[in-house]
């Protein structure tokens, strides 16, 4: 099966708009077999979507249409396809009653406007949107299917995956597919990873792709197979081998984020945590409490920038800061056991350096950074020198900080089972 996409929307045009939904769409359908064939990009005119839609219906097997289900007087996919099929528009009761409801949830009536996200071409299958008030809709016309999905990235993904992929499952769709699996590493370069990993393969099949994130690196491991049962296989088999080899340096899998792994340590070792963050500026704490749930672990943070909040707040002892300064091991040291005991928590985390693009010397440079852990029984302080420029020292720090957490957890974990 053959797909094309078309992305409706002048903002996509003009770049106002980065267009997500190709990435997205592509790996997804290629993973199920689906040869996209076409991108096509086209502005709020009827004319010319009617135009492509007619083209697409003459070579494609599966048509996918994003955008323009909204209800103003610019969203006129679903009024084009009708128009294309020769179909009249018709009222989706259901929908209607959604869309109603969407809006009683939020205390508020909704605007007679939104009536037209309940009109769909005559036949549609409706696809609920389960992220917003604009319905999807599945169409077939001899042989061939349209998909009208809506324009925000995180509907079409809803849409997508909770309507769309399991009809096209059921359809049996043969092909040969695309399994991936991404692995996540941090406290390592690029460089050094493919140093690990390069007796394994690179561009075969499966191969290894590298993704290099601010503060860590993403391993992708991809095999293509007639059937997703021997794609997933390969993929298992080379996945294992490259685990092996980056274990030290392995925080998760897949859409696994290093908050919620770490979160979930503490969750499970029965472990609260509290912050003195410099250079990071909160950014830990915002990690951290991103995560549902995190309450029952994180008690709170001081972002303790100035000397004087060191020294008032956390306890850090004016002469320490001035014999070796607030970018310094004893500094980490001191706001660690200050926040650990301020608030009263199982472990506390102490983060200074100097984030750039100033304030560098030749024994202090920018991207140097000192992280404590205090823990029941001593403190771990750890010196690193993080490159790039200051977003990417302070998120390389923050994933240091999360590291030592998850390191010492995991410690713990296999120490009690010893």
């Amino acid at each position: 099966m053959q797909a094309e996409l078309i992305f409706t929307g002048t903002e996509l045009l003009l770049g106002e708009i980065l267009n997500t939904h190709a990435q997205y769409l592509g790996q997804r359908l290629t993973a199920l077999g689906i040869e996209p064939v076409l991108h096509t990009t086209v502005g709020d005119q009827g004319d010319r979507l009617a135009a492509v839609i007619a083209q697409a219906l003459n070579r494609s097997d599966l048509i996918i249409i994003t955008g323009g289900l909204g209800p103003t007087t610019d969203d006129l996919t679903k009024d084009i396809v009708a128009e294309v099929l020769g179909l009249p528009m018709v009222l989706d009761e259901p929908s209607l009653d959604r869309i109603r409801e969407f809006f009683r949830r939020r205390g508020t009536e909704m605007p007679e406007i939104m009536v037209r996200q309940a009109y769909f071409p005559a036949g549609s299958r409706v696809l609920p949107n389960p992220r917003g008030t604009a319905p999807g809709a599945l169409l077939e016309k001899d042989g061939r299917f349209l998909v009208l999905l809506p324009g925000p990235p995180g509907e079409v993904r809803a849409i997508f995956e909770g309507s769309v992929e399991p009809f096209l499952l059921q359809l049996g769709v043969s092909g040969t597919v695309s399994r991936s699996k991404i692995l996540k590493v941090c406290g390592i370069s690029e460089a050094m990873v493919q140093g690990l990993l390069k007796d394994l393969g690179g561009r075969g099949n499966p191969g290894i792709a590298y993704l290099a994130r601010p503060g860590e690196v993403h391993i992708r491991i991809t095999a293509r197979a007639p059937g997703w049962a021997a794609a997933e296989e390969k993929v298992a088999e080379l996945a294992a081998k490259v685990q092996e080899r980056v274990a030290g340096y392995l925080f998760g899998t897949g859409e696994e984020e290093l908050e919620e792994v770490v979160g979930q340590l503490l969750l499970q070792n029965r472990l609260t945590i509290a912050l003195a963050e410099s250079c990071t500026g909160g950014l830990i704490g915002s990690r951290l409490t991103s995560v549902p749930g995190s309450s029952a672990y994180f008690l709170g943070g001081v972002v303790a920038y100035d000397n004087r909040v060191k020294e008032s707040v956390l306890g850090v002892p004016k002469g320490l800061l001035e014999t070796y300064g607030a970018v310094s091991a004893e500094t980490a040291v001191a706001m660690a056991k200050g926040a650990r005991g301020v608030l009263q928590a199982d472990l506390g985390l102490g983060v200074t350096g100097i984030a750039g693009p100033a304030g560098g010397t030749a024994e202090k440079p920018v991207g140097l950074v000192y992280i404590a852990l205090a823990v029941p029984g001593g403190v771990d302080c750890r010196r690193f020198l993080f490159p790039g420029e200051r977003p990417g020292v302070r998120w390389g720090a923050s994933n240091a900080a999360l590291m030592m957490v998850k390191d010492y957890c995991r410690k713990l974990e296999e120490g009690t089972k010893a």
